[in-house]
């Protein structure tokens, strides 16, 4: 985000807002951090396992259909100063399998303290859902902190950073919780970065943020919730805004299921024509323990 230039005689007339450092926010409970070592395997063995999950997920992530819901506001304290960005939008796929992305709902901006970027857009979309494959582990140090309980979740905990920035690409720089049953993400804390300062007034600065991740089809764990509430230091002055993104709607595209009648295949051209045959209740599946989403 930056801050627009034509508004800086409005944010002084403001009053100033307090600098602190953003504490991560809590939305499952968390027990007291055991930094003893893994039982039964090595860290190393953890870090392989879930990267090579990790690019499971990615893969199968790309074949679902979900809907995203992004609101960033501007705030004086803990209330919203009346700046707002929203926009909700599916992503689906079109006749040949492509994927698309269609905007549902998109007032006009509020916005006036900060301006969205590019690379703002960019982090929504594809870095606060994070993703760590053994395709990018490389780029990372990661440094094991210790065990701890997140609800009911069992989970290895690290603390990541990008061994260099090359060029212009954007890294996360945080904290991840792995679970240790799935060795999947189920949580993640950090900040995008590099921030980007270029002059002393040119300056596009990024938000820590906070993403939880849900058991969706019983497999994988998907990005259900991302929350970010933090000060962004210009320096022409300080800008509090909060960031809320949901993703929902989870379903799987493309599933290959064939259809009978009677005994027989019923071809695409006939389905709608043929009743459908009386489905067996199902009993619902016992869940994972989720944590709880905050309000």
């Amino acid at each position: 985000m930056i801050f627009p230039f034509r508004y800086v005689y409005i944010r002084l007339m403001l009053p100033l807002i307090l600098a602190f450092v953003l504490l991560p926010v809590v939305r499952a409970q968390e027990s007291t951090l055991d930094k003893s070592e893994p039982k039964g395997t090595t860290v190393e063995e953890v870090i392989k396992r879930f990267a090579a999950k990790e690019k499971e997920f990615q893969a199968a992530r790309d074949l679902y259909t979900y809907r995203q819901d992004v609101k960033v506001q501007t705030l004086e304290g803990e209330t919203p100063d009346g700046g707002e960005y929203r926009q909700v939008f599916d992503v689906s796929f079109d006749d040949k399998g492509h994927k698309v992305r269609t905007v549902v709902f998109a007032p006009q901006t509020t916005l006036v303290r900060v301006v969205m970027t590019t690379e703002d857009f960019d982090d929504i979309e594809n870095r606060l859902p994070f993703v760590l494959t053994s395709d990018e582990i490389g780029e990372y140090d990661i440094l094991y902190i210790g065990q701890q309980k997140q609800d009911e979740l069992s989970t290895y905990v690290f603390d990541i950073a990008p061994k260099q920035i090359a060029g212009k690409k954007r890294y996360f720089q945080g904290r991840i919780w792995v679970d240790d049953h799935d060795f999947q993400i189920v949580k993640t804390y950090g900040k995008t970065v590099p921030d980007i300062k270029k002059k002393k007034n040119q300056e596009n600065l990024f938000p820590k943020f906070t993403t939880w991740r849900e058991q969706i089809d019983g497999k994988y764990w998907f990005p259900t919730y991302t929350r970010a509430e933090d000060t962004l230091k210009f320096a022409i002055g300080d800008i509090k805004i909060r960031e809320i993104v949901k993703y929902t709607n989870y379903q799987r595209f493309g599933s290959k299921v064939t259809i009978t009648y009677q005994g027989e295949e019923v071809k695409k051209s006939d389905q709608k024509q043929q009743p459908e045959p009386d489905k067996p209740q199902e009993k619902p599946e016992q869940d994972k323990p989720q944590p709880e989403k905050p309000q």
